[in-house]
């Protein structure tokens, strides 16, 4: 039998500017170049994508020091999020990669999906470590978050290029950006959602998905159509959510015990 495993309360950080949280961004700038160094070495690219990794950690770092809540359980961003940091680290040199339009061969792409399953086998940990440690946070759960979705945008537009599919492709993972835009002109999108496994299996799809069509041994015509399946099923995740997030108030009452998130 599975037992619960106890929880001891982090320490919390005093009001103020967490304490280490420079040293965490400093140590993760200088994983995200070693990262991106890599990628620029293994696919003899130019340095200028080192930069580019550079620049978007500066924007991360920079959303990080604004967001983070001065009582956020440290030190520093604490153990969690420096998981999810890490797991930035691998993710914006393949954002990079995505928005300068670098031409790749079956090598590039291989190293694109090595360095994404590696991100993505990362993403229970965060959860899991935060729970152990009593860190979870808001600002936790929502760092995670953004990071998988942003992943998913870099991926798609990186098989969009690839010619193995149409730009529809896109569509997987500007979905939810789409979702957040059509929120701020129609309230009723913003309202929590409950918890749902049919949402987080979507997800999760979504991702397999695109590297299984992004990995050199698959054809054009399989990608299109593993793809295109996963987007059918998003779709259907996002309208499930719309239909329930436009219910009547008092539908919307049965599920107030439940436990709460804020965006699919």
């Amino acid at each position: 039998m599975i037992t619960a495993t106890p929880t001891r309360p982090a320490p919390r950080a005093p009001i103020g500017a967490p304490p280490r949280l420079g040293v965490d961004l400093v140590v993760g700038g200088a994983c995200a170049a070693s990262v991106s160094a890599a990628t620029c070495w293994l696919l003899a690219l130019p340095t200028s994508q080192v930069a580019a990794s550079l620049v978007l950690y500066a924007v991360l770092a920079g959303l990080v020091r604004l967001t983070l809540p001065a009582a956020q359980p440290g030190p520093g961003i604490g153990p969690a999020n420096r998981i999810t940091l890490l797991r930035a680290t691998l993710v914006l040199p393949i954002a990079a990669l995505a928005m300068t339009a670098m031409p790749m061969d079956a090598r590039g792409y291989a190293w694109i999906v090595a360095l994404s399953t590696a991100a993505m086998m990362l993403d229970g940990v965060d959860g899991r470590v935060a729970r152990r440690t009593g860190t979870s946070t808001p600002f936790g759960a929502r760092f995670d978050m953004e990071l998988d979705a942003f992943l998913l945008i870099a991926l798609a537009l990186l098989l969009s290029r690839s010619g193995k599919t149409g730009s529809w492709v896109i569509l997987i993972g500007g979905l939810r950006y789409l979702f957040v835009f059509a929120g701020m002109l129609w309230p009723l999108l913003q309202r929590p959602l409950p918890p749902s496994l049919r949402r987080k299996s979507v997800c999760v799809g979504q991702g397999v998905s695109l590297l299984a069509a992004l990995a050199p041994v698959t054809p054009p015509a399989v990608a299109s159509l593993i793809t295109g399946m996963a987007l059918v099923g998003l779709v259907y995740s996002f309208a499930v959510d719309v239909r329930w997030l436009t219910a009547p108030e008092a539908s919307i009452s049965r599920v107030n015990s439940c436990p709460m998130i804020s965006t699919p």
